[in-house]
């Protein structure tokens, strides 16, 4: 199989980096200093498990691309409104496009969400750019359990975890996920394939939605935020109003709250991606991760107030950086 990773930023590179070191056929695209000194040097991964450098295809033009079998979408989420587009000539009718996105996926509502089936989220897919040039058909569903970032460019750090699972929306089992696995963990990724991925979807946002925003106002690790006997009661808070959408949706939580911040606790001294992305001068990927939720609750009608008082403070901290 031929893949292209379609930003090839900490995770997108991380993973073509283990890739290319496994032998598979992988094009990483990106762009700035990061694009550069990977064309010259190649990407160079520094992890507890063994530091390597890998020399997978680079490229910075996406018509350079060429045809391929799977793209994994590797931006932020709101970075997919600009690149899906230019993704749509590279998508045929064998194409699987592997979502890894945190946050409410475009493609949620899209099809096989029940009573849901059909609804847009605005502040996840403004004006229905993503859904209108990535087929529903071609998505494979994925959730990333590590922690990278971009040490410099051409430079990426694994800090912790190895774990990619991948689900088709639908709830199906499928060959094309089977085979996407079996390439992954060619590559030494731990890659399970799940039925309920919707309901995996829906336990990391538990998390992000009350850690991520948290995180930025406060510049706290998981750690702080799960031990601190202040923060620690919001958020409880902002998961149980978390936990009330996801009924909602039809979603039954297979762990409670507190195994949810006794997990976030043990990870340890680990800044959010949220963190990372402020204190880095990043836009924080905000809106699909905690302002999607608040939308989505105003839509099924259940009160947030937890939730939308961090989501201001967080959105109007944003707003100020710029």
């Amino acid at each position: 199989m031929k893949f292209l990773i379609a930003g090839a930023g900490a995770i997108g590179g991380y993973l073509g980096a283990r890739m290319a070191q496994a032998g598979q056929d992988v094009t990483l695209f990106a762009r700035g200093p990061h694009l550069r000194a990977m064309q010259e040097r190649g990407i160079k991964v520094i992890s507890a498990d063994g530091d390597f450098v890998a020399h997978p295809r680079i490229i910075g033009n996406l018509e350079d691309s060429g045809p391929v079998d799977v793209i994994i979408l590797g931006v932020k989420a709101h970075g997919l409104t600009q690149l899906a587009p230019q993704l749509q000539p590279l998508i045929g009718d064998n194409t699987t496009v592997v979502s890894t996105q945190n946050g409410i996926p475009w493609w949620y509502f899209q099809a096989d969400a029940g009573a849901l089936t059909g609804l847009h989220l605005e502040r996840v897919d403004p004006s229905g750019a993503i859904a209108q040039s990535i087929p529903y058909r071609s998505v494979l569903a994925s959730l990333a359990y590590f922690a990278t970032e971009i040490a410099e460019p051409g430079v990426v750090r694994h800090v912790e975890g190895n774990r990619l699972s991948l689900g088709e929306p639908d709830g199906t089992r499928s060959d094309r996920a089977k085979a996407i696995a079996d390439a992954l963990i060619k590559a030494g990724i731990r890659c399970p394939v799940t039925q309920k991925i919707r309901t995996e979807i829906c336990v990391k946002i538990l998390g992000n939605v009350a850690f991520n925003p948290i995180s930025a106002l406060t510049r706290a690790t998981l750690v702080q935020m799960a031990t601190d006997s202040e923060v620690r009661p919001l958020v409880r808070n902002i998961m149980t109003e978390v936990e009330a959408v996801a009924a909602k949706l039809g979603i039954e939580m297979p762990i409670s709250i507190d195994q949810r911040i006794a997990g976030a606790e043990k990870i340890g001294e680990h800044k959010t991606s949220m963190l990372q992305d402020l204190e880095a001068g990043r836009p924080m990927e905000l809106e699909a991760v905690v302002g999607a939720v608040v939308e989505l609750g105003e839509r099924l009608g259940i009160a947030m107030p937890h939730t939308r008082t961090v989501y201001a403070c967080t959105s109007l901290l944003s707003r100020t950086r710029q």
